[in-house]
C-alpha cells in the first residue's frame, strides 16, 4: 500500500513538475511573441521611413527636372516659330535670324561622331569581355597591356571635357592641319564619348548569361559566331543605352566643340567646313549678343530634342528587348 501511495505521489509530483514547466514555457513563449511583435513593428516603421525618404528624394529630383525644363521651355516658347526654326542665323550683336543651319550642323556632328565611336567602342568592349580573359591567363605581356587599357578607359571616363577639347585642338586642328572643321570636332567628340560606350557595353555584355555562350558553342558555332549571333543581340538594349548617353553628351557639349568646330554660323558645305551646334549657338547668343530670348528659345529646342531622342531610342530598345525574349 505504501508503495502504491508513493508511486501515486511520484505521479502527482511528476505531473506538478510538468505543469510548472508548461507554465514557464508558456510565459517564455508569450514574452518572445511580444518581443517579436515589437521588432516587427520596428522593422515595418524603418522600412516605411526608408521608402518615404526614397520617394521624397525621387520626387525632389523629378520636381527639379520639371522646374528647369518647364522654365526653359516656357521662356523659349515665346520665340519659337516656324521662321525661327527654318531661317538661318545671321551675324551681328543683335543675334538675328533663326537656327536652321545650327540644327543641320548638330545633326551632322551627332551622326558622324556616333558613327565613328560606336563601332570602335563596341569592338573594344567585346574584346575586353569575350577574349581578354582567356588571353590574360597565358600571356603576361598581353595581360599587362590589357590592364593598362582598362585603366586608360576608366581614367578617360572621368577626364573633363575641356581636356578632350584641348587635345583635339592640339592634334587635329594644329598638328594634322584639319583646322576648325566638322572633321576635327567629330574626332575630338569621338574621343570624348568612346569611354562611355566601352564601359556601358562592357556591362551589357557581362549581363548576358554564360549559358547562352555555352549553348551556342554546344550547337557547333564558333566563338565569333556565338558572339555575333547570340551575345551581341542579347546585349543590344545595353548597347543602345550607351548610344543614347553618347548622343545626349554630344548634343549638350560645348567645351570640346568650342575649340575644334570653330563656331561659324554659316552652313557647313563639307567635312572640312566650320559650323555651330545648338549648344554653341546658345552660348554665343547668351554671351556675345543681346538676344537672350532667342538663346532661351534655342535652349528649349535643344532640351526637347534630347528628350525626344531619348524617348525614341528607349522605345526601340524596349521593343528590341521584347523581340529577343520572343
Amino acid at each position: 500500500m505504501t508503495t502504491v501511495i508513493h508511486t501515486v505521489g511520484q505521479t502527482r509530483n511528476t505531473s506538478g513538475q510538468v505543469k510548472s514547466c508548461s507554465t514557464s514555457l508558456a510565459h517564455v513563449t508569450s514574452s518572445q511573441y511580444l518581443r517579436d511583435k515589437s521588432n516587427l513593428k520596428s522593422r515595418k516603421l524603418t522600412q516605411q521611413s526608408a521608402f518615404a525618404l526614397m520617394w521624397l528624394a525621387g520626387s525632389v529630383a523629378v520636381a527639379v527636372l520639371v522646374a528647369i525644363v518647364g522654365y526653359v521651355v516656357w521662356l523659349g516658347a515665346k520665340v519659337i516659330t516656324p521662321d525661327f526654326i527654318l531661317q538661318p542665323p545671321r551675324g551681328g550683336m543683335a543675334g538675328d535670324g533663326g537656327i536652321s543651319y545650327t540644327l543641320l550642323t548638330t545633326f551632322y556632328l551627332v551622326v558622324l561622331t556616333v558613327g565613328i565611336a560606336t563601332p570602335l567602342g563596341v569592338a573594344a568592349a567585346t574584346y575586353l569581355v569575350e577574349y581578354a580573359g582567356a588571353i590574360r591567363k597565358h600571356r603576361r605581356l598581353w595581360s599587362r597591356l590589357i590592364g593598362i587599357a582598362r585603366l586608360g578607359v576608366e581614367t578617360l571616363a572621368g577626364v573633363p571635357s575641356i581636356i578632350f577639347g584641348l587635345f583635339g585642338y592640339a592634334l587635329f586642328v594644329s598638328a594634322l592641319h584639319f583646322g576648325f572643321s566638322l572633321l576635327s570636332a567629330t574626332l575630338a567628340g569621338a574621343c570624348l564619348i568612346l569611354p562611355v560606350i566601352i564601359r556601358t557595353t562592357e556591362e551589357a555584355l557581362r549581363a548576358v548569361p554564360n549559358s547562352y555562350r555555352e549553348g551556342g558553342l554546344a550547337l557547333g558555332a564558333t566563338k565569333w559566331q556565338t558572339i555575333w549571333g547570340i551575345v551581341l543581340p542579347t546585349a543590344a538594349p545595353g548597347i543602345i543605352t550607351s548610344i543614347v548617353l553618347s548622343v545626349g553628351r554630344v548634343l549638350g557639349e560645348t567645351a570640346v566643340f568650342y575649340v575644334t568646330l570653330g563656331g561659324s554660323y554659316r552652313m557647313p558645305t563639307s567635312i572640312m567646313s566650320s559650323g555651330r551646334t545648338l549648344a554653341l549657338h546658345v552660348f554665343y547668343l547668351a554671351t556675345e549678343t543681346h538676344a537672350f530670348d532667342k538663346a532661351m528659345g534655342t535652349a528649349a529646342i535643344l532640351v526637347l530634342a534630347i528628350i525626344l531622342i531619348n524617348l525614341v531610342i528607349n522605345l526601340l530598345a524596349r521593343r528590341l528587348n521584347r523581340m529577343m525574349k520572343g
